[in-house]
């Protein structure tokens, strides 16, 4: 068996972990780095990339529809789902050798293809190579989460994991799950020709501000979606050309195919946590502030796996404070406050900091929430595209979070999400100026409704004013 020493040993190949040996090999740190599944991980492969890949094809075949109103007429799509899926497998290729083994390699990166199990606090086994390291850090990912319902081990059951790899358009696709994930798939294979129907046992994109999913779902529903919400799929059953579902509330459903979208969980069975020493419960390994287990001081987790949320954008921040600690020796720690999120329908939705809801329960009537019109913005209205709003929460000045719903809200939160992180004041942001005619001028209207009831109905200040004017 051959045995490799090295500084650091990077467990996973998804952004986090890639995040990580890139920045540590680069500043003169020894790296192995383990991936027993495709490199790129989920995000890769059955995530990020495919699924907006398949929403841009799903858009394309929206505003052909929609051409009408734009004075060119408009045509039913002729949808090729298999090409369609081609297109996206075209995309997932042409960003894989960026996070192939060959380019870490190159970097100068140990490559190891296979599973990563702890033997020791200090070694791990991957087939036959014993890796010893100094640091370790998980960044295992996660797995979609399939409910113990009756009857789900008898129907044929798609996730994110496996349902890019279809060829055939589904006839009739039942979404068990209104987040994120359900809501995306929901609209694009809506828009591509198949009937949708979503059921969702809570609220759909509860998590979100209750306003702004309303208007993503108001779409959904007006482009043919058919969303049930607060009843659960109870029992599950296989019948001829398709599958029956029955709800909490009696009602029974059929469709052709099945999407579970409940949820993800971090991955991280393979491991033998035990025998690595590393603090553990159902909820996944137990960190400190700087993601670094409470029991192996060796042991650093990001990503999926650290259980924080499930974004490659924070996994590659939480890479980002990993490394200061075990490569530069710093002290760091994450914060959480300033992470935004975007659920990439259409209308997109996007958050950074508290929801409404949230920050009310925190601040009180110290919060302040102002908000601006997409239907008052004159680009929006100059390329149709009118519904939603964006929204600001301030306390004491400062914007501490925004919602944006909308066409391209997932760039519109960009300013603001820099707001939120550097605490930025409201003044500031309403003073910057800002190409017109722009999306992005929704974030400076709100923060001017900010100060609007301060300048325009202030009589203290209209006194000021009519003085000045009297002088010469």
């Amino acid at each position: 068996m051959e045995r490799i020493r090295t500084d650091i040993c990077v467990i996973g190949a998804g952004s986090g972990g890639l995040s990580v040996a890139a920045g540590a090999v680069q500043m003169g740190a020894r790296v192995v780095l383990v991936e027993g599944a495709e490199m790129g991980g989920d995000c890769l492969n059955t995530g990020c990339v495919p699924s907006k890949a398949l929403i841009a094809s799903a858009h394309v075949a929206a505003v052909m529809r929609g051409a009408g109103a734009f004075g060119i007429g408009a045509v039913e799509p002729a949808v090729d789902f298999g090409a369609v899926k081609d297109r996206v497998a075209e995309a997932v290729a042409e960003i894989a050798p960026h996070d192939s083994a060959e380019r870490f390699e190159g970097l100068g990166c140990r490559v190891l293809r296979g599973w990563a199990r702890f033997t020791s606090p200090r070694e791990v086994v991957v087939g036959d190579v014993t890796v010893r390291a100094r640091r370790f850090v998980i960044a295992t990912g996660s797995r979609a989460v399939v409910p113990d319902i009756p009857g789900i081990d008898t129907v044929p059951v798609l996730t994110n994991e496996t349902i890019f790899e279809l060829r055939e358009r589904p006839a009739h696709l039942l979404v068990l799950g209104g987040g994120p994930i359900g809501i995306e798939m929901a609209q694009a294979h809506l828009r591509l020709g198949s009937a949708v129907t979503v059921v969702e046992a809570g609220r759909c994109l509860g998590r979100e501000d209750a306003a702004a999913a309303a208007v993503v779902l108001g779409r959904l529903r007006a482009e043919g979606g058919d969303i049930i919400e607060g009843a659960g799929v109870v029992r599950l059953r296989r019948m001829d050309g398709g599958i029956e579902a029955v709800l909490s509330d009696g009602r029974t459903l059929t469709g052709t195919h099945l999407l579970v979208a409940a949820g993800r969980r971090a991955e991280l069975g393979r491991l033998d946590l035990v025998a690595g020493g590393v603090a553990h419960d159902m909820a996944g390994v137990k960190l400190t502030a700087g993601l670094r287990s409470v029991s192996n001081a060796r042991v650093y987790v990001v990503g999926d796996a650290a259980g924080q949320g499930q974004f490659t954008h924070l996994a590659a921040y939480q890479a980002g404070v990993v490394i200061r600690q075990a490569v530069l020796g710093l002290p760091a720690k994450v914060r959480a406050d300033h992470i935004p999120r975007v659920t990439y329908s259409d209308p997109e939705l996007a958050q950074v900091g508290p929801t409404e809801d949230e920050a009310r329960a925190r601040f009180g009537a110290a919060l302040a929430v102002v908000q601006a019109e997409y239907a008052k913005n004159d680009r929006a209205i100059a390329t149709g595209r009118t519904e939603g709003f964006a929204k600001l929460l301030v306390v004491k000045g400062r914007v501490i979070g925004a919602t944006v719903v909308g066409a391209d809200a997932g760039e519109g939160i960009a300013p603001l999400a820099l707001a939120v992180a550097t605490r930025m004041k409201v003044s500031a942001l309403a003073g910057v100026v800002l190409p017109y005619p722009t999306l992005s001028e929704l974030g400076k209207r709100a923060a001017g409704a900010y100060f609007a009831p301060k300048l325009f109905a202030n009589p203290w200040l209209k006194r000021v004013v009519r003085l000045v004017q009297r002088l010469p």
